[in-house]
């Protein structure tokens, strides 16, 4: 019997096992490499992050600093109320905490900026997938940058756009996100983000493109800021405000999107019309050249940390006399210069036939021309003898006729030079008159200089150094030396009460004539401002009429060496005023702010006070640096006998009653007041240095490169108006103060006297036997040699009253 085996697998007869498909071996093959490929990949990024990790991340900058964080911060100057003057620094900058920024303003920004700023750790992952689906699917572009990114980019990163740069970037963010809280970071930002125009931050933002501070923006207004981090030039309300209103519209829309604002609040912000600032502020207070002083003080003692440090200067200056001090400086000069020859238009353009292209000429040219305060350009569009069209700046055509033509009439004749002649496209300046009429005119060539100062401490309360601070930054107050002409009279005057002269005393005002041996080079004839002489007369009257030659014989007695010795108690430098009979007639050198010095000296009752500015400098935080006191009066700083004092307030209170500054009294309805005139040879100054017992001023006018200022221009009627004016407001309210007789004086048939001088003592007469030169006591030093020829410069008939 036989078995059978089992089948043998090779055999033939067995069944073949299925074969795989070629492409399935293949796909099989591709999908292990391919995962293999990205296992590699993947590892490879890790260990490429994990080493830039290790080499970027110990290089990250120290962010500890920003937990107490401290931008750069300009100066600012303050008045003594706190009204701000002036600020300098690259940054214009608020620093404002996050507790502070209003709702509305954090909306605005994170409408724009970024939405889930308070959901994500620093990337918004989220944000960065819309945004990329966005910008591919041609909606209105939009960036995948957080506010904390952008945080770590604008304080510590440079702008460049390079891979490493964003590392550093993404792993400052992270490591910003560990440290601060976010609304240290929004409060970063809100304080860090450059918005156009110098101004950092949007609290100083709100100030330069709307004029008021942050906490009172509204919706319209915060969604206009919010639109400049993106582009500030590109989005500048008054440089694009087509593209500004746009980009404002948007924000407003995403408000909405997200909640921060209803339907109706956003209809209504997109209707609001906004008031942009556009050009200077008209409204605030002048005082660029006392800002300016207070910074170079500051930066004297902080240097380069007076500009980045925050500090706050608070002067003494009282904003309403600096504002009455400003406007009477300058309406002072511009009615000098409507009685000047008419010196043209400032520049001529062409102005096409499309109306188009002539409002760009326009604009263009008023570029150039700016608005000077009051003082506004204009182009004319039209130009007949009686009546010129021009258009201003802001588009507002305005006709000028009648008196309004009177300052410019020689460049409306037929026969005017072409550089004179007004015509189509002549650039010219406009003012509004008091009745609201416009009046053509020219800025000004003549300067001038005002400060005043309280007598009894010395604090500045008003200074104006020029009439325009950016035409010329050059200080008349404090820079300037001039010759003060009649207006140093009672300096001199004060030292012959010390030598028996008073106010009774009788000097002769009759000619007098020096020759060359007296005055060692050419003979000197001075005269008086009229050319006139009077006779005998007390010292009082001569005084009070400005005579020369009275002057010149006091000083002959005095000596001219002891007045000048003397003169330097009043805070004058004794070598600008050489020791000569010109010294009588104010032939040294002077600022205004010495005047005001040596005029406190008598206001005061014969103290000598420093004149004073800063008051006291805070830092950021308010810390008090610098703390000032008013410094006291007592016997250590005085300068003269307190009797003296007295009898030269009285004889200057005579100047202001009758003599060539009687308009003060008559016009400003009170006794106490007290000054004198000053005028130099063929006018070439003009001054008035006069005081109320608590507050001293002084007015200087000329030009800075000596010249006549007119035939019949004088101190009387040049200077003393801008005083009054300036008066005229700041005593308002102010009671009349008349300094009571000190120890020592006595009255005597109205007139006074020092005690020891009642009976006949002292110099009773002066001049009257003379009949050349003038004697001198023999009392008194010999006459004084006048200046050799090539020093003496026109000492001929060298100053008037």
């Amino acid at each position: 019997m036989s078995s059978k085996s089992p089948p043998d697998a090779s055999s033939p007869t067995a069944p073949a096992p299925k074969k795989r498909p070629r492409w399935l071996t293949w796909l099989l093959r591709l999908t292990l490499w391919s995962a293999g490929l990205a296992l590699a990949g993947v590892l490879s990024v890790m260990m490429v992050v994990a080493v830039a990790l290790a080499v970027a991340y110990p290089n990250l900058p120290d962010i500890s600093d920003l937990s107490d964080y401290r931008p750069k911060l300009p100066l600012r100057v303050y008045s003594a109320e706190g009204v701000l003057l002036g600020e300098f620094g690259e940054e214009r900058r608020n620093l404002t905490p996050i507790k502070d920024i209003p709702q509305v303003m954090k909306d605005a920004v994170l409408a724009i900026e970024d939405t889930r700023f308070y959901q994500h750790g620093g990337v918004d992952y989220l944000g960065v997938i819309r945004a990329g689906l966005a910008n591919v699917g041609r909606i209105k572009s939009q960036g995948a940058s957080t506010i904390t990114m952008q945080v770590a980019r604008n304080v510590y990163l440079s702008s460049e756009k390079t891979y490493t740069r964003k590392i550093y970037e993404i792993l400052l963010t992270f490591k910003l996100e560990h440290l601060l809280t976010k609304d240290q970071i929004l409060e970063i930002y809100m304080n860090q983000i450059f918005l156009g125009n110098r101004a950092f931050g949007f609290a100083s933002a709100a100030e330069v493109y709307f004029g008021k501070p942050l906490k009172s923006i509204s919706i319209a207004e915060a969604a206009m800021l919010a639109g400049l981090p993106k582009a500030p030039s590109a989005y500048n309300p008054v440089v694009n405000p087509k593209r500004a209103r746009s980009r404002q519209l948007y924000i407003i829309d995403r408000m909405m999107e997200n909640g921060f604002i209803t339907a109706e609040q956003a209809s209504a912000a997109a209707k609001e019309e906004l008031k942009v600032r556009s050009g200077p502020d008209n409204s605030r207070i002048h005082a660029e050249y006392v800002a300016e002083t207070a910074r170079q003080l500051v930066y004297a003692q902080y240097g380069e940390e007076t500009y980045t440090r925050g500090l706050n200067v608070y002067t003494t200056l009282r904003a309403a006399d600096q504002d009455v001090a400003y406007r009477a400086l300058r309406r002072g000069i511009m009615d000098f210069e409507r009685r000047q020859i008419y010196r043209g238009p400032e520049k001529f353009i062409t102005l096409p036939a499309d109306p188009k292209e002539a409002d760009d000429a326009i604009d263009d040219v008023l570029l150039e021309h700016p608005d000077n305060g009051d003082v506004m350009s204009a182009v004319v569009l039209e130009a007949v003898p009686k009546k010129i069209v021009a258009i201003r700046s802001n588009g507002e055509q305005l006709e000028i006729t009648g008196d309004g033509l009177k300052p410019a009439q020689s460049g409306l004749s037929d026969k005017a030079a072409p550089n004179i002649k007004l015509r189509r496209g002549a650039v010219i300046r406009v003012v509004k008159t008091p009745k609201g009429t416009w009046e053509i005119t020219q800025l000004p060539e003549v300067e001038g200089a005002f400060v005043s100062l309280d007598p009894r401490d010395g604090s500045i309360k008003s200074m104006v150094g020029g009439f325009d601070f950016d035409k010329n930054k050059f200080n008349h107050v404090t820079q300037a030396w001039r010759q003060p002409g009649s207006s140093f009279k009672p300096f001199i005057y004060s030292a012959a009460l010390e030598k028996g002269f008073t106010p009774a005393t009788v000097v002769n005002d009759a000619p007098l004539f020096f020759d060359a041996g007296v005055t060692g080079g050419q003979p000197w004839e001075p005269k008086n401002y009229d050319g006139t002489f009077e006779g005998p007369m007390s010292l009082r009257r001569g005084l009070a009429k400005s005579k020369n030659m009275i002057s010149i014989r006091v000083l002959q007695a005095v000596g001219a060496q002891n007045a000048q010795d003397w003169i330097s108690r009043f805070g004058f430098d004794a070598e600008k005023h050489p020791a000569y009979l010109t010294m009588a007639l104010g032939a040294g050198s002077v600022t205004p702010m010495q005047m005001a010095t040596g005029y406190s000296v008598f206001a005061n009752g014969g103290y000598r006070v420093n004149p004073w500015l800063i008051s006291k400098i805070t830092d950021q935080k308010g810390k008090t640096l610098v703390d000032n006191q008013p410094p006291r009066l007592n016997e250590s700083v005085r300068a003269i006998d307190a009797r003296n004092a007295f009898v030269m307030e009285s004889l200057l209170q005579e100047v202001t009653r009758s003599g060539t500054a009687a308009k003060a009294q008559a016009m400003l309805k009170r006794p106490d007041l007290y000054g004198k005139t000053g005028t130099t040879n063929d006018s070439i100054d003009t001054w008035f240095a006069g005081f109320q017992p608590t507050l001293t001023a002084v007015v200087w006018m000329g030009y800075d490169t000596p010249r006549k200022l007119g035939d019949r221009e004088t101190g009387g009627g040049l200077s003393l108006p801008i005083w009054i004016n300036y008066m005229e407001a700041v005593l308002k309210g102010v009671p009349v103060m008349e300094p009571a007789a000190p120890e020592g004086v006595v009255n005597v048939g109205g007139e006074w006297y020092y005690d020891e001088y009642v009976r006949g003592a002292g110099v009773s007469s002066l001049g009257l036997e003379d009949k050349g030169n003038a004697p001198v006591p023999e009392s008194q030093p010999p006459k004084q040699a006048m200046p050799p020829a090539d020093e003496k410069k026109n000492i001929l008939d060298l100053f008037r009253n």
